[in-house]
């Protein structure tokens, strides 16, 4: 449960909280850069990176709502990407077609399942249901909460911007056939998630007691909102990839991104879904449940 001034606001001023409280760790995150002239960007943003978490979660905390975190996962890349494009030289010579197309998608992606978030949550009220289960633990809730709920999703989506560096530097290779297929990744993935949102969203409006959505996307994947999610950080991996070879390690990302999906988002879906629902054991039996694959 969360406090009880939290459940007097509205979604708007909450949303205006939130924002303030998002600008607020923003600017911890530039004075941390401005302090840090000398530092490799990486590091530099890193350190910037971990400040801004914790900020988020000091509101978190105050406003006994974990939610709080929740548009951090896609407002993070969408800052950190064009600071590391600034730092590193900018739009340069050969590779400026891919810095401009990376840096293009990220925002696309970051602004697009911003306004998702922003549309789903109801205001301070509203709290995941995966934060509340975790309510049962008492007083060890937040430092569970500070290390689950908000370090732990910080360093995944920053392991997995790695691959920004290669993808952003002006001296990486020039243009290449493997951006061809990291566009069609990243760009592919991005429509699909679209997708996904936009058809659940329709069934969430009309859907009838018991029923489960079984259509469009839905009916290839249990969870094809999750896979476009994974696709695009693979389809980043590629770019980075495609602009320097030797920074193949970075791949470290997508893998931890695909292990939290499978291993804890997936699940744990499924797991409320046949709490709710009994007839969905038929479902899973009958469809993938990540990769879209034809229904048995």
């Amino acid at each position: 449960m969360v406090g009880k001034v939290a459940r007097k606001l509205s979604k708007n001023r909450s949303l205006l909280i939130c924002l303030g409280a998002y600008a607020a760790a923003a600017a911890a995150a530039a004075a941390v850069c401005s302090l840090t002239p000398g530092w490799s960007p990486v590091w530099s943003a890193a350190l910037a990176d971990v400040t801004a978490t914790v900020v988020v979660f000091a509101f978190s905390l105050g406003l006994d709502n974990s939610s709080m975190y929740d548009p951090y996962w896609s407002v993070a890349p969408a800052l950190i990407a064009p600071w590391w494009l600034v730092r590193l030289g900018g739009f340069v010579g050969p590779t400026a077609v891919r810095q401009a197309v990376v840096l293009a998608l990220v925002l696309t992606w970051a602004v697009r399942l911003t306004w998702n978030w922003m549309r789903r949550w109801h205001g301070l009220e509203d709290e995941d249901w995966r934060y509340a289960d975790y309510r049962r633990l008492g007083s060890m809730y937040w430092p569970m909460s500070f290390l689950g709920f908000h370090l732990m999703p910080t360093v995944l989506v920053f392991v997995g911007c790695l691959s920004l560096v290669p993808a952003l530097s002006p001296v990486s290779r020039a243009v290449n056939v493997v951006d061809l297929a990291a566009l069609l990744v990243t760009g592919g993935a991005i429509l699909v998630e679209t997708i996904a949102d936009w058809q659940l969203w329709g069934f969430l409006a009309t859907r009838r007691r018991g029923q489960i959505l079984d259509t469009g996307l839905w009916a290839f994947s249990r969870h094809p909102n999750y896979f476009g999610e994974v696709a695009f950080w693979w389809g980043l991996w590629l770019f980075g990839l495609a602009g320097d070879p030797s920074r193949w390690w970075t791949v470290v990302g997508p893998l931890g991104i695909t292990a939290l999906f499978l291993g804890i988002s997936v699940p744990m879906m499924d797991r409320r879904m046949l709490a709710r629902h009994p007839h969905y054991a038929a479902h899973i039996g009958r469809r993938s449940a990540f990769l879209p694959w034809i229904p048995r």
